[in-house]
């Protein structure tokens, strides 16, 4: 017998709709398929068999995050198919700071009202940002939630697993004095600070229409930009030098996130003129007017990623990087201090 509830449908919950949406999917999720993977979706869970063949003390790493309130920005602008490359990026950029390189990933999508097309969009985000780090779309979960969510709006989050040779696993305690920093540039504003952003604007239609000249695009364009994805980057990073630390710059900016990855004793040196701030975050703080210190402590200021090597391998790695697609430049050095991080 057919599945299909016409109670629950009355009720709100279109278990059709569901069926439909998952056929859409289909397609997107298919590029996303290694050779780990032994399971289709649909199944209660998601099979992966790893390989290990090269690696002596396998290790598993996991990440988990959101999209957050940028996806009211998806809302307003009625564009749903980037914020799914946030969602994965968000988690693979953490779990390559250990070293680990991502093998699958699994979403979940909660919506008011389960339209099969704009879940479809969606997903075809979330398997783009698996294609861009290499790892599988193994699984997920579609609720609808009628009364909780607006029937126009959802949420969006998901983790990834990634894995690493314990002998690989990136050691902190070995920075020194005098080690480079290197800083690996965004794309923008990537999938933090949303609130404050949108309190800046006073963020509607209207206003993510607006074209800017300093952005060479509109408010809402620029700050739907996706979040960059690092992991082919690190990966190629990690074959090309000695990597000492990694740190994801996400909620908490500067301030937050690259203590995280220093050890007791040592803090960054960073030059403000060094810093190539990008134009949305310049703007930002002139329209909201934002204190630097505030700005540094709650977006990325254009820097998504930082890396900390021996002073003798900083070329190198910065080549390493541009040679994997993104750019990268020395951002600062480590001195000894407990401050964490200082900019001057």
């Amino acid at each position: 017998m057919k599945s299909y509830s016409d109670s629950y449908k009355a009720a709100g919950v279109d278990v059709t709709a569901g069926y439909r949406a998952v056929e859409l999917m289909k397609a997107h999720v298919a590029k996303t398929m290694t050779s780990g993977v032994l399971s289709g979706i649909g199944g209660f869970g998601g099979l992966f068999e790893l390989d290990v063949e090269n690696i002596k003390k396998p290790v598993l790493v996991s990440g988990t995050d959101g999209v957050g309130t940028k996806l009211k920005i998806a809302f307003l602008m009625d564009k749903h198919d980037t914020v799914g490359i946030d969602c994965v990026a968000m988690c693979v950029n953490d779990v390559i700071c250990c070293g680990a390189k991502p093998q699958f990933f699994l979403d979940y999508i909660a919506v008011g009202k389960n339209v099969p097309e704009k879940v479809a969009s969606i997903v075809s985000g979330v398997a783009e940002g698996c294609i861009q780090s290499g790892c599988a779309l193994i699984g997920g979960e579609t609720a609808e939630m009628p009364g909780f969510y607006p029937v126009d709006e959802y949420d969006l989050a998901g983790f990834s697993v990634g894995v690493v040779d314990k002998d690989k696993i990136l050691d902190p305690s070995t920075q020194k004095a005098g080690d480079v920093m290197i800083g690996i540039k965004s794309s923008g504003v990537h999938s933090n600070g949303f609130s404050l952003v949108r309190k800046v604007f006073y963020v509607n239609e209207e206003t993510l229409s607006t074209y800017y000249d300093e952005l060479g695009a509109t408010l809402g364009e620029t700050l739907l930009t996706p979040t960059k994805i690092y992991v082919k980057a690190v990966q190629s990073l990690l074959d090309a030098v000695k990597v000492k630390s990694i740190s994801h710059i996400t909620g908490g900016g500067f301030y937050e996130n690259i203590p995280r990855s220093l050890p007791k004793g040592l803090s960054a040196k960073i030059a403000r003129a060094d810093v190539q701030v990008l134009p949305i975050f310049d703007l930002i703080a002139k329209v909201g007017n934002i204190p630097e210190h505030d700005m540094f402590n709650t977006f990325n200021m254009g820097v998504g990623m930082t890396v900390v090597v021996d002073k003798a391998d900083a070329d190198k790695a910065i080549a390493a990087i541009k040679a994997a697609g993104e750019d990268a430049y020395v951002l600062g050095e480590l001195v000894e201090s407990d401050e964490g991080v200082i900019i001057c």
